[in-house]
């Protein structure tokens, strides 16, 4: 009797342990990240993105991107269905901003580079 009443517990282990593992690599799929290096003597207070290069959101960044720094940043849910390539700028410090430049979010490697202050 105890066989039976393992050989019917285990597949249900080995589901509930498949199932979860599917729901950790999903989650882990659906986080769409890129990284940000500041190398401009001055400090980025924010990074703005834009479909159109008209319309701008900005991403939380914190207290900001120090000169120097890299870091990365991760969208919110609420953009996974916007369009890959978009438009990317920084602002400064001094409230100056960078030059606007597309860059395709869908790369997973992506590290987009301020410079040239």
């Amino acid at each position: 009797m105890k066989t039976t009443s393992f050989k019917l517990v285990l597949p249900a282990i080995v589901f509930v342990a498949m199932a979860l593992g599917s729901l950790q690599n999903s989650t882990a799929k659906d986080e769409y990240s890129f990284v940000v290096t500041n190398s401009t003597p001055a400090g980025i207070t924010q990074v703005l993105v834009s479909e159109d290069g008209k319309t701008w959101g900005k991403f939380n960044i914190g207290s900001g991107i120090a000169a120097g720094a890299t870091t990365k940043l991760v969208w919110d849910e609420s953009t996974n269905n916007q369009g890959c390539k978009q438009w990317v700028k920084a602002v400064f410090k001094d409230g100056s901003e960078s030059k606007p430049k597309v860059v395709d979010f869908c790369d997973t490697s992506l590290v987009i580079e301020f410079s040239g202050k």
